[in-house]
């Protein structure tokens, strides 16, 4: 295969990847995407003597680099530091699960053996990403699907792992069909196997998810929600005005679609702009006004985002996102919190714990917090945050027990399902998705929301600044999906339910397992270099 082929193999499969990515990708097209890049590395592997594994590298990162760029290009709207990091961050991380796969499949003597690798190594490197401090699982494959609810059904069972893993396999026996029916003009048994083995994973998930589609039903537990979406300006309007009459605003808002039966009110992330000590959130002034309006409904409560602070006492374990006060030998800790204002003027806190890298956190701060003081601001508090330990759910009227997720985490899938093992029957996510201008970034994030509704069988209320507010169904359905740049409220019945899916249930069982198989394929790896190297060695030995 010559250079020039190679390069416009690369070049296909990147761009494939990124335009089968929601919102307005043709998701189908992933199950193609990675074909022409893996008939680069068959060749590789058919001229192992002859090509050196490096180059290969050139090509895989290609393909990355177009995938990323292409689908989180957004990110330049907040930072242009930020989207070049997540860009070669994720590239890196994309190429050396490829490259891995290339270089423990030259090790195998049979040409298909090694393929076993890729869904290893590549399911490891997603499950990897959703946990440490760089987390960045956006373009986890599985998401891809995002925009098509009816043929991922089957997620309450396997979460977007299993996306990941049907994508993989359908590419690889696509991958080989074309190679020796088509390539190679091979007519056998064989070849008419994997192509009705390819057709085979391909159409009937779809129809199990469509038949799971038809036949889900609801059962009836209401809670009567209103969502406010307030619409300011994260750059000059929403930290440049009075937090009191921010929150005036927005409980204005609020009153045109709330009466006696509401039972929720969700307003979102960084809505009350008092930065509060949590010993003295009584005093707050916006929340003093959040709470005479709960206490006009008699059956309503609040969920609303806001900066918080907790000192620590005299002797207290500092953590190590403790700030010290400037005037005195006194430390603290900073959250993004979602409050809670129930009927009765009780508060409560839950701190967001998935946090997004650069911007709420520093990555392994013991070796980077001097960094912290670059930390991009989104408004809000700065720097590294605390977490909350535990993802506990707010109780509201009636039966319901909601999860409170916050920006960022509704990304998470087995993150997610710790509120509903602790109880929580129904999820609100509050964002500010204000930052990434009206390109596709939010209207992924909204997306991701579908994958979690499906995957716990929980509905969704969610509030967005300048985002897309709407609510979401247990089958993943969207309603009442309000305009970007627009102020608005809605109000929806929806229905909670506490029956726990195999998913919540076992969570990223996939990734696990394909975590423990690409060790031992690591380590097969590093076993047949030894072997290999000792050959040569004795065969040097023997001309001598």
């Amino acid at each position: 295969m010559k250079k020039l082929h190679k390069l416009g193999l690369s070049v296909l499969s990147g761009l494939l990847l990124a335009f089968a990515w929601p919102q307005d990708g043709f998701a189908p097209l992933l199950f193609i995407a990675f074909i022409p890049l893996l008939l680069i590395e068959s060749d590789y592997w058919s001229n192992r003597l002859n090509n050196k594994s490096t180059s290969f590298l050139g090509y895989v990162a290609i393909t990355f680099i177009i995938f990323n760029s292409l689908t989180t290009y957004w990110i330049y709207n907040a930072t242009l530091v930020g989207v070049i990091a997540a860009v070669i961050i994720n590239t890196i991380l994309m190429s050396g699960a490829f490259f891995l796969f290339h270089v423990t499949h030259r090790k195998m003597r049979a040409e298909s053996a090694g393929y076993i690798a890729l869904i290893a190594y590549w399911l490891s490197y997603e499950y990897m990403h959703l946990r440490w401090d760089l987390n960045w699982p956006w373009l986890n494959l599985g998401n891809g699907f995002a925009s098509f609810p009816r043929w991922i059904q089957w997620y309450e069972f396997t979460g977007s792992f299993g996306g990941s893993l049907w994508v993989l396999v359908v590419n690889i026996l696509l991958m080989r069909f074309i190679q020796l029916r088509i390539i190679r003009k091979i007519c056998s048994r064989d070849v008419a196997v994997l192509m009705g083995s390819s057709l085979f994973l391909l159409i009937v998930p779809v129809v199990i998810s469509q038949i799971m589609y038809s036949t889900y039903k609801e059962e009836k537990h209401p809670l009567d929600v209103v969502v406010v979406q307030p619409n300011l300006d994260p750059y000059n309007e929403q930290y440049d005005l009075d937090p009191v009459s921010v929150t005036r605003r927005m409980l204005a808002q609020a009153a045109t679609k709330s009466d006696s039966l509401t039972d929720c009110i969700v307003f979102p992330e960084s809505a009350v702009q008092e930065h509060a000590w949590e010993d003295q959130l009584e005093n707050v002034p916006s929340v003093q006004i959040l709470k005479d309006f709960v206490a006009k409904y008699p059956r309503m409560s609040a969920i609303v985002g806001m900066s918080t602070r907790k000192i620590f006492a005299e002797g207290e374990p500092l953590s190590l996102t403790a700030r010290k006060f400037r005037d005195a030998e006194r430390y603290y800790d900073a959250y993004n919190t979602a409050l809670y204002v129930s009927n009765k003027g009780e508060l409560g806190v839950y701190h967001k714990s998935k946090l997004t890298p650069g911007v709420e956190q520093m990555p392994y701060p013991k070796v980077f917090k001097f960094l912290e003081k670059f930390a991009l601001d989104l408004g809000g508090t700065i720097g590294s945050l605390a977490k909350d330990p535990n993802q506990k759910p707010f109780l509201f009227a009636g039966d319901g027990k909601v999860a409170s997720v916050i920006c960022y985490e509704s990304v998470y899938g087995e993150f997610v399902n710790r509120f509903i093992n602790n109880g929580a029957n129904v999820i609100f996510v509050i964002t500010n998705d204000g930052w990434w201008g009206n390109t596709a970034g939010h209207r992924q994030h909204l997306l991701f929301s579908r994958l979690r509704a499906i995957e716990t069988r929980r509905s969704v209320a969610r509030s967005a600044n300048t985002g897309i507010s709407c609510f979401i169904n247990q089958r993943g359905d969207i309603s009442q999906a309000t305009e970007y740049w627009v102020p608005a409220t809605i109000r929806s019945v929806i229905n909670t339910n506490d029956k726990i899916t195999f998913y919540v249930q076992y969570g990223d069982y996939i990734g696990r397992i394909f975590l423990l198989v690409a060790a031992l394929m690591f380590l097969l790896t590093v076993s047949l270099s030894f072997r290999h190297g000792n050959t040569v060695i004795s065969k040097n030995a023997v001309k001598e």
